[in-house]
């Protein structure tokens, strides 16, 4: 999945919070609710102008996010 057709970053929407396009809800909602154990089908119930591709997105973005970074290892005692 491709993020860059419904993931976009405009400063005047949310202070130029990742968002999703023609929305003014962010990636990072969309992913605290999947860690916090939401399905798919609530969060589209929650938002009803959503997509199931727009959950795709947003986790696509932040695969490739965290991918760009340089990411050091953390020790075990930092875990």
């Amino acid at each position: 999945m491709n993020h860059k057709d419904r993931v976009i970053c405009d400063p005047a929407i949310l202070g130029g919070k990742p968002t999703i396009k023609g929305t003014r809800i962010p990636v990072d909602l969309i992913l605290k609710m999947l860690a916090q154990g939401a399905t798919y089908q609530e969060i589209l119930e929650d938002y009803p102008d959503l997509q199931t591709e727009d959950i795709l997105a947003a986790i696509s973005y932040a695969r490739e996010t965290v991918a760009a970074e340089e990411v050091g290892h953390l020790h075990a005692a930092e875990v």
